[in-house]
């Protein structure tokens, strides 16, 4: 199954910290893939410090177009708020919702979308 990679572990990776190993495996499987939200995210931050060889590589990874499904967002908004999760971004919401709806696992170190997957069909690595 392919691993959607979440902002947050991209920056932990680039930090050098304890997901190094696990990505490492992942990228040479050949399982990381991403989308336009999690690259809006980081590429900015690269360019402006001049890791434009990184910022070459995050684009040539495999990218699943957004085609977001409204529905899907404002339901699963709606779980985290009868379920206390409060806070939760629309951004947050649409890499879920692509996660779901492209049946990739999502790789993420964030709290939030752990609380989600225990609420819905969100699959995490």
């Amino acid at each position: 199954m392919n691993v959607l990679v979440d902002s947050s572990v991209w920056i932990a990776y680039f930090r050098g910290s304890d997901a190094a190993d696990r990505m490492d495996w992942l990228i040479s499987e050949g399982l990381v893939v991403t989308n336009d939200m999690i690259l809006a995210e980081l590429l900015p931050a690269l360019l402006v410090r001049g890791e434009r060889r990184l910022a070459r590589l995050l684009r040539e990874t495999v990218r699943y177009p957004l085609t977001p499904d409204w529905d899907d967002v404002i339901g699963m908004q709606t779980v985290c708020l009868r379920n206390g999760i409060n806070k939760v971004g629309i951004p947050d919401l649409l890499i879920a919702q692509h996660a779901q709806q492209r049946h990739l696992c999502l790789y993420t170190l964030d709290r939030h979308f752990t609380l989600l997957s225990q609420h819905t069909s969100l699959k995490l690595l």
